[in-house]
């Protein structure tokens, strides 16, 4: 039976194919390429293109793998982008999800992995967030991501689907090995943009707001190394194929660092001291998110491996370098 990763070729679900192709397990690859990169597919991966909305090519490919589970990423992810276009979030994140699963559910998958976001949860304060926190997104991003996880819940009262929806708090770094990293043009992640500045791929780069209630006034954030997050979707994967009920958890460390903090890190570590400039705050983003993490660990035995900041600093300074080499050729 083989695993269907849709959004593959993208940043997170690369990561996911390449963890999978090393456990062993059969992977087909669906994606569009509108953010994504086929050469990011690992090649023992059979790679698809196409939309997880089309209902006629979801059900071939199903059917020719046996696919038996799905790991779903393939959604739209930028924050201030989906308070200007919340339609397109909304169609991206919500619709073609329904979609997707109302075609996978009548094929029989029973075993579902969602990449959800913290987005769900809204304004939460310092204090690390559980999952029984009370969810008020702020943005159209996370209300897509939370209407997801509905559909989820009540897909699966109603029908023999089991499924695990990860709630990510903000993902970095790149595979230790180098073969996968974040690659997405104009991306908005903090680390990928200030990587990007430290080796002279931009002029600097931006903080968005210095008066935000924590210590040092700019946003706080639990960042989580990209090969950590999809260990735990390998973990959610057994668990669901073991026979393991349906559940909604946290992926992060339960620490955070601040703005200011990953720039200097990411100075110290580059040994590049590239300019950086304060703006304004933008649209949907909380002051600080951290995770509350003990749910995963004891629920699916997650255990993180590279929980430190220095660390997925260097690993995505090292992709970026790599990618630059790549572009040049």
């Amino acid at each position: 039976m083989a695993v269907l990763v849709s959004g593959g070729a993208g940043y997170i679900g690369s990561h996911m194919v390449l963890a999978l192709i090393d456990a062993g397990f059969d992977v087909v690859v669906l994606d569009d390429l509108s953010t994504g990169f086929d050469w990011l597919v690992h090649p023992e991966a059979t790679f698809v293109r196409g939309d997880v909305a089309d209902a006629a090519l979801v059900r071939r490919v199903v059917r020719e793998h046996e696919v038996d589970a799905v790991v779903h990423f393939a959604a739209r992810i930028v924050v201030p982008e989906s308070v200007a276009d919340p339609l397109g979030y909304y169609l991206a994140n919500t619709a073609k999800s329904r979609s997707f699963l109302e075609t996978l559910i009548a094929l029989g998958v029973s075993n579902f992995i969602f990449s959800s976001t913290a987005a769900v949860y809204g304004m939460v304060g310092n204090d690390p967030v559980s999952e029984e926190a009370a969810l008020a997104p702020i943005s159209p991003y996370g209300r897509s991501k939370l209407m997801t996880e509905w559909m989820l819940f009540d897909a699966a009262v109603a029908h023999s689907l089991r499924y695990v929806a990860l709630r990510y708090f903000n993902v970095a770094g790149a595979d230790p090995a180098g073969r996968a990293g974040q690659s997405t043009r104009r991306a908005t992640h903090l680390i990928k943009v200030a990587a990007e500045a430290a080796l002279g791929k931009r002029a600097g780069i931006e903080i968005f707001g210095t008066d935000y209630p924590t210590p040092d006034g700019t946003c706080l954030r639990d960042y989580i190394h990209v090969t950590d997050l999809v260990a735990a979707h390998l973990d959610a994967l057994r668990y669901l194929r073991a026979g393991g009920a349906s559940r909604v958890l946290n992926c992060g460390y339960g620490w955070g660092y601040s703005v200011r903090e990953v720039v200097d890190t990411v100075k110290r570590v580059s040994g590049v001291d590239f300019p950086v400039r304060v703006a304004q705050r933008r649209a949907g983003d909380p002051a600080a998110i951290v995770a509350g993490a003990h749910c995963i660990k004891r629920d699916l035995g997650w255990s993180p491996k590279l929980a430190d900041l220095d660390l997925i600093v260097a690993h995505a300074l090292s992709w970026e370098m790599r990618l630059g080499e790549r572009n040049r050729i």
